[in-house]
């Protein structure tokens, strides 16, 4: 353990400690004056940590409290003097954190992690549930201290030939979430995810036309259960998120209107959205009105099965109707994608596209910027032969220009 670097003592407050200057070369100390021990460490890099430093039997030790802006500056008093209170009984607090540490498990933290923060804060948690116990199941059994750079990067190569490289980018970005977590709480030093590469990904711009959507739509037609048959087709005509569609609620729709509102809390960019419903996609709303058989409750697509009360499991479905259309590579996130691109197809504007599929801001729908482009090209074609009408012989034959 090194020396104190400085003596220097301030007054902890908000406004105290961000006017500290940030060192150019090394990490300094600074220390408060109310609580011994209390320390604030600023890196070059301007990050700042609250630490105790205190000699525990004869040895100096660093124990880190957590990060500026985590927690108030009380309550990294209170946790300074409370660690203070145990040195003073006798106790060893860095051995109870190392203790703690090694023996943590990746399972134990990803439940730590999904109780105090996923459910609290994200809205997509059941996604990092459902992630979690299909793809990291087999290692949740593994101390954190042994959860290595080494270990990481095979997982991720493993998952990178089969599923596929997106599924193994969105695991590693799981795992880097829950490392980081943890070196916030102080279980470990660093997060073994930084020095794992995600594989290269290219924009998807997969949708079904033509033939295939003539097949698909057929197999959908053919589908036995009108449920999951009026959300297939739903998808394909609001271009809604799947999570959005599973808990569509009556109360949120307009079918006079031809609206639905999906609320701030619901979206995943924290904006209200409002979908507009066409023609079509009012038809089969009442429809599915009509036939729920007395069902009294908020959801669109109930299910008695889920927790949730909606229905949630749809992968069973989906290959049976791609099986039935005889169709490979194609994902229900693809339908989305499809109206935006017949949107494009049929001369809407970014803004337009983006407004009817809810995208925050107009580089998530550039994407169709190319399909905007053939779009135009008919009307560009149609107005340059008018153009030429006036001199038949110029048209089609440049050589005639110059003649």
């Amino acid at each position: 353990m090194s020396k104190k670097r400085t003596t220097n003592r301030v007054n902890f407050g908000q406004r105290a400690i961000a006017a500290l200057p940030i060192p150019a070369k090394s990490r300094v100390y600074v220390f408060d004056t109310k609580v011994p021990g209390l320390a604030l460490c600023i890196t070059p890099g301007g990050a700042r940590s609250y630490y105790l430093y205190r000699w525990v039997k004869g040895k100096p030790q660093r124990l880190r409290i957590a990060a500026f802006g985590e927690i108030s500056v009380e309550q990294a008093r209170r946790r300074a003097a409370w660690l203070n209170n145990e040195i003073a009984a006798g106790g060893n607090p860095q051995t109870e954190k190392r203790r703690a540490r090694d023996g943590l498990t990746l399972g134990e933290l990803f439940e730590t992690w999904l109780e105090t923060y996923a459910k609290v804060h994200k809205r997509t948690w059941r996604a990092d549930e459902w992630q979690f116990g299909k793809y990291l199941a087999p290692v949740k059994g593994k101390r954190l201290s042994d959860m290595g750079t080494a270990n990481v990067q095979a997982l991720h190569t493993g998952l990178g030939k089969k599923p596929g490289p997106y599924t193994a980018n969105r695991v590693r970005a799981l795992l880097a979430t829950l490392f980081n977590h943890a070196v916030r709480a102080g279980l470990v030093e660093s997060n073994p995810c930084a020095g794992v590469r995600k594989f290269p990904e290219r924009s998807r711009e997969r949708f079904l036309i033509g033939d295939e959507l003539t097949r698909f739509l057929q197999a959908v037609r053919a589908e036995t259960d009108p449920m999951i048959r009026d959300f297939v087709l739903l998808a394909m005509l609001t271009g809604a998120r799947r999570g959005n569609l599973q808990g569509m609620k009556w109360g949120d729709v307009n079918l006079t209107a031809g609206i639905w509102q999906i609320t701030a809390a619901e979206s995943k960019n924290a904006e209200a959205l409002v979908v507009v419903l066409s023609v079509p996609a009012v038809a089969i709303l009442k429809h599915r009105r009509a036939d729920l058989n007395g069902y009294a409750g908020p959801w669109v697509f109930p299910s008695a099965r889920s927790r949730c009360g909606h229905i949630v499991e749809l992968k069973t479905a989906w290959a049976r109707i791609l099986k039935t259309a005889d169709l490979a590579d194609v994902r229900m996130h693809d339908l989305r994608r499809g109206l935006g691109s017949f949107l494009a197809l049929g001369g809407a504007s970014l803004v337009q596209v983006g407004k009817a599929l809810g995208h925050r801001s107009q580089q998530a729908s550039a994407v169709y910027a190319r399909l905007q482009t053939e779009a135009v090209r008919g009307s560009v074609e149609a107005a340059c032969a008018k153009l030429l009408e006036a001199a038949p012989g110029i048209a089609g034959a440049p050589n005639a220009i110059e003649g």
